[in-house]
């Protein structure tokens, strides 16, 4: 079977649904393929901070989760050695300014979905392979699926993940591994937890364990630690149970009110993964885009967790490329990739590289052993003055959707 396309989105994640409907506001239909059969739920919470609320609401969604999921307002880093607790505030960083929101990710994923056209994503639909073709003065993505199938498309925007075949079509090279694991879960306590509504992390050596709560019943946990290179390679496909057990056994001394968060976790929801990134300088001077071939999310720029902002980053790219190719359409009457598809990476490579390199040094300063002078580092340096300044480039407006109006 071979069809044609006007945009091709690869990826049915927090980028591509977002992509999607980032152009449907503009007038655009995309084409979502999806190598799953249904929408993964993989990543059980997430946090998004102002920027990414932002961009929800140009595309017109953050209504319907921010009455759902409350913002935070401080939180507190415990040292679980010596017992010290620094409090930290979310608001008042700038005017305006609201803290961030925990929510599930599957509930994100849903509400993105639904508000697409039916057919909108192709489901079981794994890419294998791409290649160009010209036709006349432009270029054609050719799209080849797993089942056979061949789409023709004048865009393709790859938003399959850290793995991305798009990636590494354009010449990527392979995300690196930080040299640190995350597990990650929610707990539910089916008779109500009784914490408030903060932010908790938890230090100790190497490593750091944090909670935050989605609602009264449950709470988003997740413990980053270092690792020797390949010790903990295979933890991530043993049982969930086994994964429990032996992340109890490794953290035991932390404080009891944490340990009992990991002992209530849905088990489905458990997930132990490598922390990886895509180096700032492949990622600055590399190419990112084609004629009418580029990336968006973590197919694009991978990122630690320390700043929450991987999804958050994913959702900016969605407006920032819906509002370009929009442009072009509202202008032209049809895709002219081109030049709009330039403009979009231009826009993003310093953003996103600021972020990424931003979010490793967090990760390291809170992260980073127990000597004294990275205690001196992190108690001296990076709370009382860098903190402010990485969270100052958080808060990012992405812009807005052009207006599209049907005639």
């Amino acid at each position: 079977m071979e069809i044609e396309e006007d945009v091709v989105i690869v990826g049915a994640g927090i980028a591509g649904l977002a992509t999607a409907l980032a152009l449907k506001r503009v007038g655009v239909q995309a084409l979502v393929l999806e190598k799953s059969d249904t929408l993964r739920a993989t990543g059980a919470a997430l946090t998004l901070s102002q920027n990414a609320w932002l961009a929800l609401d140009a595309l017109g969604v953050g209504n319907k989760l921010s009455s759902v999921y409350p913002p935070f307002q401080k939180g507190f880093v415990t040292s679980v050695t010596t017992g010290a607790v620094r409090e930290f505030t979310f608001t008042g960083i700038e005017k305006g300014v609201t803290g961030p929101r925990t929510l599930h990710r599957c509930t994100l994923l849903e509400t993105l979905a639904q508000e697409l056209l039916v057919d909108t994503i192709r489901f079981s639909s794994k890419l294998c392979s791409i290649k160009t073709l010209k036709n006349g003065g432009s270029s054609v993505a050719v799209l080849s699926l797993e089942d056979g199938s061949i789409i023709k498309a004048k865009v393709v925007i790859g938003c399959d993940g850290v793995h991305s075949v798009v990636a590494q079509w354009l010449g990527l090279t392979t995300p690196i591994h930080s040299g640190r694991f995350a597990v990650r879960g929610i707990a539910v306590y089916p008779q109500g937890h009784g914490l408030k509504h903060e932010v908790q992390q938890f230090l100790r050596g190497g490593t750091r364990a944090g909670l935050a709560t989605l609602n009264d019943k449950e709470l988003y946990w997740f413990v980053l630690y270092g690792s020797t290179p390949n010790r903990d390679e295979g933890t991530r496909n043993e049982s969930p149970e086994l994964m429990q057990k032996k992340l109890l056994e490794s953290i035991s001394n932390f404080p009891e009110v944490y340990l009992d968060v990991v002992r209530h976790c849905d088990l489905q929801t458990l997930t132990w993964s490598p922390l990886m990134l895509r180096v700032p300088w492949d990622f600055m001077f590399k190419h990112l885009s084609t004629e009418n071939i580029t990336l968006a999310g973590d197919a694009m720029h991978p990122m630690t967790p320390d700043l929450g902002q991987g999804a958050c980053a994913a959702l900016e790219d969605a407006i920032v490329l819906g509002r370009h190719i929009g442009n072009s359409f509202i202008q032209n009457g049809r895709v002219l990739p081109g030049e709009v598809l330039e403009r979009y990476v231009k826009e993003r490579r310093w953003r996103v590289a600021g972020l990424i390199t931003v979010s490793y040094l967090s990760g390291w300063f809170q992260q980073e052993g127990s000597t004294w002078y990275m205690k001196f580092l992190r108690d001296k340096v990076f709370y009382i003055f860098l903190y402010f300044f990485m969270a100052n480039v958080i808060y990012y407006n992405c812009g807005k959707l052009p207006c599209f109006v049907v005639h």
